[in-house]
């Protein structure tokens, strides 16, 4: 359930469409709408999002699975590595895991347009429970083998690309249009937080008992995350649906929906552009930057560090501070910056510099992918909001593999050449939405 929180996930409010944008039509007879946002007054649809008793129960049990997921991490990377120790067999564990979440994304975002997201979110919890549970059961009677991480691994990515849309769905539905960015931020900010925290216990835990002892208090959290879940009361239930259209055709349905919005369809350009051109450089460039500039593991960490706390910092400002800023103008200054960033990253040696560098970098990814969120939210009509936001998770997390691959193939070419080359696409991209009009002038 815990989102990708890694630098390549950007972008990933108050009225549900913005005043200045021409209305668009849509079929609105697929399903029943979700409520957006509870009916409350005025005075409590602006209190504070942890006011509300639903979210809070949402918050923790989404931040309850993210450590979890971490914990997950840990024991399947540290299993994989026992049998042969060869990094080769942990990537192929890895690819399954990542390619089950594409393919199935699109899938999960319309599913959940049918089923209830609360439904969806206790259920791939508590699958997860099971599945950790039985994996520590294997551990203990020796009986663990190599194939079973591999199911493992197809197993949660296949749960993450039904409970990722569950969880961004259920969302509007509990908080109202004016406290989305703080409720993006306060979910947004404990997966960083998780990813920043949640390893180093696990591999305590790994070096004091066993690979064993991880997964069972994995089980125990993944029990607490769907207890608390459960406790959610004032959702949506399933909606009435009889429809018998295909599931493809209703994806099809949500593409379409998007297309025919013309500022969604130029941000979905933005955003394929931002992480095919980000996701790889960051990932690769940073580790080979560590090891040829500044000849240290070490210095990678630091970096790392620098961006994740840039990122944790931007998605909790809009939990802290109540800021009311033009959304459209907000992410493409952010593009500039990461464009004139990446080309920035080619050119400096200072250790100092780079960290400056990349701390702001997060600060603004963090801060962009709260906005982004929540302005899809408050946009997107009920009946097809999880197909929508599905399409752009699958843009961000579908399109890494290309960028990693040819993020590998230019770093071991030309370091500079691919950080340049990539700066000068997100600019050019940038350009290219700026004049879109109808981006500009999103509030």
């Amino acid at each position: 359930m815990a989102e990708s929180t890694t630098p390549e996930s950007i972008g990933k409010i108050e009225p549900l469409v913005p005043a200045h944008s021409p209305p668009v039509e849509h079929d609105l007879n697929a399903t029943p709408a979700i409520p957006f946002g509870p009916d409350v007054s005025a005075d409590v649809s602006q209190a504070h999002p942890l006011k509300n008793a639903d979210f809070r129960f949402l918050w923790i049990g989404s931040t309850i699975s993210a450590f979890c997921d971490q914990f997950y991490f840990v024991g399947l990377s540290w299993l994989v590595l026992l049998f042969n120790g060869s990094g080769a067999t942990l990537g192929t564990v890895l690819m399954l895991e990542a390619v089950p979440r594409a393919a199935f994304m699109l899938v999960g975002g319309a599913v959940t347009d049918r089923i209830s997201p609360k439904l969806i979110l206790v259920a791939t919890a508590a699958g997860r429970m099971f599945l950790v549970a039985a994996t520590a059961a294997l551990i203990y009677l020796h009986r663990l083998q190599l194939w079973h991480l591999y199911g493992l691994a197809l197993a949660f990515g296949t749960a993450d690309a039904f409970g990722m849309p569950a969880g961004r769905v259920l969302l509007p539905a509990l908080l109202s249009g004016e406290q989305l960015p703080a409720g993006n931020a306060l979910l947004n900010s404990a997966a960083q937080t998780s990813a920043i925290a949640g390893p180093a216990p696990a591999g305590l835990i790994l070096k004091k008992w066993s690979a064993a002892s991880v997964f069972v208090v994995d089980a125990v959290g993944f029990l607490f995350a769907a207890l608390a879940l459960w406790r959610m009361r004032n959702v949506p239930s399933a909606p009435e649906n009889n429809s018998s259209d295909g599931i493809w055709k209703v994806i099809l349905e949500g593409w379409r929906y998007v297309m025919k919005d013309p500022p969604m369809r130029s941000l979905m350009f933005l955003i394929v552009v931002l992480n095919l051109c980000v996701g790889g450089p960051f990932t690769v460039g940073l580790a080979v930057i560590s090891k040829q500039r500044y000849g240290s593991a070490a210095a990678f960490g630091t970096l790392l560090s620098s961006l994740a706390g840039g990122s944790l910092l931007g998605s909790l400002l809009p939990a802290l501070i109540k800021y009311r800023c033009r959304r459209g103008v907000l992410l493409l200054s952010f593009s500039t910056v990461i464009g004139i960033g990446m080309i920035a990253m080619a050119l400096l040696h200072g250790f100092i510099p780079m960290i400056v560098l990349l701390a702001i970098l997060g600060l603004g990814s963090g801060l962009t992918a709260v906005y982004f969120q929540s302005w899809l939210q408050a946009r997107i009509d009920r009946n097809f909001l999880g197909r929508v936001l599905s399409i752009f998770m699958f843009a961000t997390f579908g399109l890494l593999p290309i960028s990693y691959a040819v993020a590998g193939f230019l770093a071991q070419t030309k370091l500079s050449l691919m950080f340049v080359g990539s700066g000068a696409l997100v600019l050019a991209a940038t350009v290219v939405a700026v004049l879109n009009k109808q981006i500009r002038a999103i509030d």
